[in-house]
């Protein structure tokens, strides 16, 4: 068994899964309390401080909302106060606590400002930007603009630190990239109208101001992108522009023709204007168009070749430049509020000097926002040199289309990407206009790394990608006001156990760009080491405690998570995980009564614990959700190894 045993390498451990956060704040019940730790904020504040003991909410609040300030701001602040205690909010005099919303260049909005303990900005907020304090018997939140108030009610949400309570803060905050948020852009079954809105709703929480909406097998964004949107699914679009607008997020709506426009007919021009007027009227005032996964070396029609010359990048690139040149100036100038075009190049994964590059970079008008995957469809890293080139080859500072957690390709069949967001270089902010995640086809589970892109696009310096993970499993487990501490902890070392084995992170090559299971690793290359070194005892007593949270996990989580949506995205992978938790607890079994010289009870074990693997290597992914389809994976390669290696050891 020792020599089997030396056969599996040591893994380094990257992140501490059970080293949780303290639940924020202090739980206190009178403005005279003891001063707890800074909350943990997500997305993390450019400036945070304590300014005193935490605020007390008594029933009765009073709520002054300035000038400027919109419903979904109002209602937010109301609700977050509701869920403090407060039982009466009011706009007259008489209550103990008075909460005042507003634009920062509102003298009353200062001032209050000031009162509270916090600090007026000595120049302009940036876009986006606020300033809040609770303090003093009050609170003021005080924004740049619309988005930045709506924005310090958010951050307002996550200081309630007990029933009655708000951490007693001072923050000054804004984001670093100016776009931030999600494509829906991946292959397979899209998401639901009922997850569209859900997602657009939690990007509101996080502070993504950005939503692509881009799915792949939608055929009236691709394949019949020329004819209109069924009445029916145009009324879903308008229902979500108004959810957008709601969460202070911008609704941007794709159309992918590459595949069969013709560049040079007017009558394709006009189809393509019609497609994007449709939802203008709906008030979508943000567009893209991806004209990626296409081929440029043929033409759709022979006009284009007359027009452009025989197929190639280059030409490619003149019709392109043409088409998308005409939507800026012909279709977006001239209509109110519009936002420039955004625009998927068909050479989006690298940084390489080509023809196609040139001629986009030569001819495409400025405004247009390039997105651009990183060195690679899938890239294990992104640098702020690797930015540095982008913007070089393209002329501008581009739009990254971040590959993470899209799992619509060969490497990623049967796997959730769990793991946090990640790879991704401090200081990026400077050299890109902004950021969005490509998410799974599974919307729930795509928010434990969705948390991380929000935090890192927010405020990238300042990015700790264990403690944003931590944040997305409390989130997840429905932590807040209300909740119980100890259900709710219990809840999320479930999560971080599950997360763990759904750690990699595969590329389009043969090596991930993150590790499968790095924490069960590491407590395994302990296990052995010990077992080496003659303590195998106590090697089994340290380790059966982890064995039993990864077997008690899949049913804490359904018990425990607070979003529905999560549970129901990850079914197959808890029913594996509860089979093989039981083989594992079932592996440490049969290795003790070995120890015991219990021979035959020993082979039992070991023979439940094969058949619990194999059942759990039967169980598929759902039918018809994910693309390509296949058997789930529970940390491969890590614990599958343990339970053979144990057995045949033995």
């Amino acid at each position: 068994m020792r020599s089997r045993f030396r056969t599996l390498a040591p893994v380094t451990v990257l992140f501490t899964l059970l080293a949780l956060l303290l639940p924020t704040g202090a739980v206190a019940t009178a403005a005279t309390a003891t001063p707890g730790p800074l909350p943990v904020v997500t997305p993390r504040p450019q400036q945070m401080s304590r300014i005193g003991a935490d605020v007390h909410v008594p029933s009765r609040v009073r709520l002054v909302i300035s000038d400027g300030v919109d419903r979904p701001t109002r209602d937010l602040v109301t609700s977050v106060l509701r869920r403090a205690g407060a039982s009466r909010i009011q706009d007259g005099p008489g209550a103990k606590l008075t909460v005042t919303v507003g634009r920062v260049a509102d003298p009353r909005v200062a001032r209050a400002l000031r009162a509270a303990g916090g600090r007026v900005p000595g120049g302009p907020l940036p876009a986006e930007g606020y300033a809040l304090a609770a303090g003093r018997g009050s609170v003021a939140l005080a924004g740049a603009d619309s988005d930045g108030t709506y924005y310090a009610a958010q951050t307002l949400r996550q200081l309630v630190s007990g029933h009655r309570t708000i951490a007693s803060v001072s923050v000054t905050d804004h984001p670093l990239m100016a776009l931030r948020g999600v494509i829906e852009g991946f292959y397979g079954s899209p998401w639901t109208h009922a997850e569209r809105m859900d997602q657009l709703a939690f990007y509101g929480d996080v502070k993504m101001n950005t939503y692509i909406y881009a799915p792949k097998d939608d055929p009236y964004h691709r394949e019949k992108w020329r004819e209109p949107y069924p009445a029916a699914k145009l009324a879903e679009l308008g229902e979500l522009v108004r959810q957008a607008t709601d969460h202070h997020v911008r609704f941007t709506f794709a159309v992918s023709p590459g595949n069969s426009i013709c560049y040079s007919d007017p009558a394709d021009l006009a189809a393509l204007e019609a497609k994007l007027d449709a939802v203008y009227d709906l008030g979508v005032r943000s567009f893209s168009m991806p004209l990626d996964d296409i081929s440029y070396t043929r033409w759709n029609c022979e006009s284009d070749r007359a027009t452009y010359g025989d197929p190639s990048s280059e030409a490619a690139a003149k019709a392109q430049s043409d088409l998308l040149n005409t939507v800026q100036k012909t279709f977006l100038d001239e209509r109110a509020d519009t936002r420039p075009l955004q625009m998927v190049p068909t050479e989006y994964g690298d940084v390489t000097e080509t023809p196609y590059k040139r001629v986009l970079r030569e001819r495409l008008d400025s405004r247009v926002e390039v997105m651009w995957t990183g060195t690679d469809v899938v890239p294990p890293r992104i640098t702020v040199a690797d930015a540095e080139r982008a913007a070089t080859v393209w002329g501008r500072k581009v739009f990254v289309w971040d590959n993470y957690p899209v799992n619509d390709y060969g490497q990623a069949e049967g796997r959730l990407l769990l793991a946090p967001y990640d790879a991704r270089e401090p200081g990026l902010h400077r050299q890109l206009s902004g950021l969005v995640l490509n998410p799974m086809n599974q919307a729930a589970a795509s928010k434990v790394a969705l948390f991380g892109g929000a935090d890192f696009a927010w405020n990238d310096t300042g990015y700790d990608a264990t403690r944003t993970w931590e944040a997305a499993a409390r989130h997840l487990a429905g932590d807040g006001p209300g909740a119980h501490p100890g259900r709710t902890d219990g809840t999320v070392r479930s999560l971080l156990a599950f997360f763990d084995t759904q750690h990699l992170a595969p590329t389009f090559g043969a090596e991930p760009w993150q590790p499968q299971a790095p924490e069960l690793a590491a407590r395994l290359d302990r296990f052995h080491t010990a077992w080496e070194a003659g303590h195998e005892r106590a090697a089994l007593r340290e380790l059966r405690p982890y064995a039993r949270l990864l077997a008690a996990a899949p049913e804490r989580i359904r018990a425990g998570v607070a979003d529905r949506g999560f549970v129901a995205d990850c079914a197959p992978w808890l029913d594996a995980l509860s089979l093989w938790g039981r083989a594992f607890e079932r592996t440490l079994d049969a290795l003790g009564a070995r120890l015991d010289g219990h021979e035959a009870q020993a082979a039992r074990w070991f023979a439940e614990a094969a058949a619990d693997a194999r059942r759990a290597g039967e169980i598929r992914t759902i039918p018809g959700e994910t693309r390509p389809e296949g058997p789930v994976r529970i940390a491969d390669g890590v614990l599958d190894t343990f339970i053979t290696e144990a057995a045949e050891g033995a």
